[in-house]
């Protein structure tokens, strides 16, 4: 009974109604259970992260010791010594893959942005079968495509060359950022573009100067795709890359993952793992405000 009538006697108190106040209990309570999850999710994500900080600062024999400790006992810097020795290969790696991503995302969010602007703003027959041709690429398992793509690129001499996996991470990239380019340009009402050509400006220069600032959300969507794929792309590196001197860093993170007498050497893995984390969590960083003002905006129109 007492029970019962605690939220009345206290909305009497406070001089809200008793359904207001039992709203208003059910919002906190639900708010309460959103920030529990929110933290439960967030844990699982940082910790496999911050075993990886950790793990690279403890000594060779603390890594071996079980049960597993989470924070070092005594801080030891050898992983990282030997993670910048040049014997080791990690740092060519790193500007392997930097340059490979980064000729990557360039080719893709250019080659994007001109497939989306075209199949977005002209109407010509056959433009929606093109269009559906090129979303089927997503569809196509990358593993099938290995063996044609090693003879093609053969045939071309791209062969184990590092502008070779920068145009394959290329074409199998493009079907997605089509995708996100071509909806980005279909947003953007017809009179904007109209309005642009009746005070003078060439195709080009609305591309330029009108559009392209009103789809950046989009262009950072696929620049942010196209960076995370390229940048932690394992199978196609490992099949059409035979010389070490061009291994990419998940590459060279696998060779030299095996230390004396055939153990796994933690701490350079953990080492190499806290750097190729640094790159993305800067991409995502610098953009993510126009990454969320895309969602935003997809969710309101």
């Amino acid at each position: 009974m007492t029970t019962e009538l605690a939220p009345r006697t206290e909305a009497l108190i406070t001089g809200a109604s008793p359904r207001r106040f039992d709203q208003r209990t059910r919002n906190r309570a639900q708010g309460l259970l959103w920030w529990v999850g929110g933290i439960v999710l967030a844990a699982m994500f940082i910790f496999p992260l911050l075993s990886a900080i950790t793990g690279s600062l403890k000594s060779p024999a603390e890594l071996r010791e079980r049960p597993a400790t989470l924070w070092p006992k005594a801080v030891s810097f050898e992983a990282w010594e030997r993670l910048f020795d040049p014997a080791e290969g990690v740092m060519t790696g790193v500007g392997n893959s930097l340059f490979v991503t980064g000729l990557t995302v360039a080719l893709t969010v250019v080659l994007a942005t001109l497939a989306g602007y075209g199949l977005a703003r002209y109407r010509f027959r056959g433009s929606g079968v093109v269009f559906t041709v090129i979303l089927a690429g997503m569809m196509i398992p990358f593993t099938v495509l290995l063996t044609p793509i090693s003879v093609v690129l053969r045939e071309l001499g791209l062969f184990n060359s590092l502008i070779g996996i920068a145009l394959v991470y290329t074409t199998y990239q493009l079907p997605f950022c089509v995708f996100i380019m071509r909806n980005s340009f279909a947003a953007i009402p017809m009179e904007i573009e109209e309005a642009a050509l009746l005070d003078g400006c060439t195709r080009a220069n609305v591309l330029i100067r009108v559009f392209l600032p009103l789809v950046l959300p989009g262009i950072a969507t696929s620049a942010i795709f196209a960076f995370l794929n390229a940048w932690n792309e394992f199978l196609a590196a490992l099949v059409l890359l035979t010389d070490q001197n061009r291994f990419t860093l998940p590459i060279v993170l696998q060779s030299n993952q095996i230390g004396r007498m055939g153990t796994v050497d933690w701490g350079l893995l953990d080492a190499g793992v806290v750097v190729s984390m640094v790159p993305c969590l800067i991409i995502f960083f610098l953009l993510q405000r126009y990454y969320v003002a895309g969602i935003f905006a997809g969710a309101a129109k």
